[in-house]
């Protein structure tokens, strides 16, 4: 027997000892292995920072400010080696297989055992922290299968580009652990991991590494590169490895001990005591959606607010004009455009139907009402947002834009821009810096009631007019991001005609009455539809909301560092549709003669339908749901 099988041969063994055997073991230098992983399965192990007293209450509120990556399970007393709160029979000077030393913030040793430097370490105090390997048994017992562990190596460990919230002398970016994963069980990893925060919980990225600022999944910076197996999906959690980083940041303290990454201290607790059983409230229950193939991208939000969102959908989804778009309807495109527009920094919204041809102007009202409240949560949400139009709309948009900022809809005037076709790159001028792919302007595209076209390259209305002499090409745009990494497209519609309704064209060429003819042939990566356009943004809005109000999806948004953003929830709040605010949207469309899409009519009717009691019930609705408490 070579000496890599008498490893794996006590690597087995080791992974059912007891922690006072493991840290025996290593006390007594007969621990042979490189690193924690897969050892005493069922108990916590621990990541070690050692600081002088000085600095203690600093990284203290450091741990606390950045809970994901360093959930604080015990801090000692000045001087104590021991942890009677973690384990019996332990001592730190001893009891990690492999200790970095540091001084002045540069690591100037790897030690065995701290047992040397007991003088300086009565002044010195220690930080027991959570660490992912604590919840290796409960991913294996749900049949998930981890890779590190089945090719006996280390964890992958990578520094990010996502800085932690700062405290005093410490200030660093994440590190985290990535774990190939089957796609199949990215759920089921999320839920099991979520009720064990002080092992660092549910994941807090997954897809490309490059949304972290990660190059290269094969070389990592701590422990040993993870070969995927075909069909697993990188799968990230928050690293205690961080709290190195931060000792790093630390230059002006003269001496500091950590743990050697992966070489984790092993504690008495286990994960079955003291976490008990899978969270059964929906909100507590994480669910993961993919947003975004290029580059590959998921998000994640609590089961009760995915279930919310729906209940949004299913509002929305009525066909009071009987056009049959029932059969364009798809599952949870509402959910999936209200969760990449939830990570989106940058958003451009499109508008504008000229179906009134023979009237000046030609725009109808359903569709900018649409645009105002999305930008109007956006704006709370803190995004940058824009609206591109056709050139000769500009005039009155800015009439519109400026109307509903007099009124309080809006935060702050919209920026509004028009698009032109000048040479064959004019598409990715507009949505890139310098046309550099690699640099868009825009995260997320959003079209809601735009003229679409069609694969005749016209433009329709129901009624099979071709009104191309109105419409400037901004489809040029959502097919120009089809091929830049990084921008994502809705299209928001209700009758298969309007931009980014392409996903659904066969359905409408099928049963949307002139569908052979009109149906737009241009797809966006979700296709929200309601029975009405303003309907669909209204959603949106409220979805935005619910996102932003779900502990979940907060967390993983800020990556699991820094505080919740429970202070802005007035904003928010303010910033929902209500009753109020599309009567005076609408009243707004009357004042500069935009009229009904359907009659013509120049009053409060949006497509035929009059606002009072149709559309003003379906915005009350919506709101309910959005404002709705949890169950308990």
């Amino acid at each position: 027997m070579d000496n890599e099988d008498m490893r794996i041969v006590l690597i087995r063994g080791l992974s059912s000892a007891l922690p006072v055997t493991i840290r025996n073991l290593i006390r007594t230098k007969v621990f042979g292995t490189r690193n924690t992983s897969g050892i005493a399965e069922g108990y916590k192990q621990a990541n070690i920072v050692i600081l002088h007293k000085s600095f203690a209450d600093d990284f203290e509120k450091f741990c606390h400010a950045n809970s994901g990556p360093l959930p604080l399970l015990y801090r000692s007393k000045t001087g104590e080696w021991r942890c009677p709160p973690l384990a019996t029979d332990a001592d730190i000077r001893t009891d990690c297989p492999l200790y970095n030393k540091y001084e002045y913030g540069e690591v100037t040793g790897t030690l065995s055992s701290l047992m040397d430097y007991t003088e300086q370490l009565q002044e010195m105090v220690t930080f027991y922290l959570g660490c992912s390997f604590s919840f290796e048994e409960a991913v294996l017992k749900a049949a998930i299968p981890i890779r590190n562990v089945e090719q006996r190596h280390n964890i992958s460990m990578f520094k990010t580009q996502v800085p932690c919230f700062p405290s005093g002398n410490f200030k660093c970016n994440l590190v985290v652990t990535m774990r190939p994963i089957p796609e199949d069980k990215l759920n089921a990893v999320s839920q099991v991991t979520h009720r064990l925060q002080d092992a660092h919980g549910a994941p807090i990225h997954i897809g490309d590494p490059g949304l972290l600022g990660i190059g290269n999944l094969s070389r990592p910076d701590y422990g040993d590169p993870v070969q995927p197996q075909p069909g697993d999906v990188p799968v990230f959690w928050a690293c205690g490895v961080t709290g190195l980083e931060a000792v790093r940041s630390a230059k002006t303290a003269t001496l500091a001990f950590t743990h050697s990454p992966g070489c984790m201290f092993v504690t008495d607790l286990t994960s079955e005591k003291t976490e008990g059983k899978l969270a059964v409230h929906p909100s507590e229950i994480p669910h993961v959606f993919c947003i975004s193939k290029n580059p590959l991208h998921y998000s994640i939000a609590s089961a009760e607010a995915i279930e919310r969102i729906r209940g949004l959908e299913r509002l929305i989804g009525i066909d009071p004009g009987e056009r049959g778009i029932k059969h364009l309807l798809l599952q949870d495109e509402l959910v999936k455009a209200a969760l990449s527009l939830s990570h989106a920094k940058s958003v451009l919204i499109t508008t504008g139907f000229p179906t009134h041809y023979e009237h000046n102007p030609p725009e109808e009202n359903d569709g900018p009402p649409g645009a105002i409240a999305m930008a109007a949560m956006l704006q709370a949400l803190n995004k940058e947002v824009a609206l591109v139009t056709d050139q000769r709309a500009i005039a009155l948009y800015e009439k519109i834009i400026n109307d509903a900022f007099q009124e309080g809809i809006l935060k702050t005037r919209i920026r509004l821009v028009a698009y032109k076709k000048a040479g064959l790159n004019a598409a990715l001028m507009f949505l890139c810096h310098d046309g550099d792919t690699h640099k868009p302007r825009f995260d997320h595209l959003v079209a809601i009631e735009r003229a679409g076209m069609a694969a005749d390259g016209n433009y329709y209305n129901a009624r099979k007019i071709n009104i191309k002499h109105l419409v400037d090409p901004i489809d040029d745009l959502f097919l120009a991001a089809q091929t830049i990494p990084g921008i994502t497209t809705t299209g928001i519609g209700d009758g298969g005609n309007e931009l980014g309704m392409g996903k659904v064209k066969e359905a409408v060429k099928k049963h949307i009455k002139n569908g052979s003819t009109i149906a737009c042939d241009v797809a966006a990566d979700f296709a929200v539809i309601a029975g009405v356009s303003n309907w669909g943004g209204y959603a949106v809005s409220c979805a935005l909301y619910i996102l932003s109000s779900c502990e979940i999806h907060d967390r993983y948004l800020r990556k699991a560092v820094g505080f919740p953003r429970k202070t802005e929830k007035d904003d928010w709040n303010a910033a929902l549709p209500s009753v109020h605010k599309e009567e005076k949207m609408l009243e707004i469309h009357v004042k500069h003669k935009i009229r009904s899409g359907k009659t013509a009519t120049l009053g409060m009717e949006v497509d035929g339908l009059p606002f009072y009691d149709v559309h003003s019930t379906m915005i009350q609705q919506l709101l309910e749901e959005s404002l709705r408490k949890p169950s308990s």
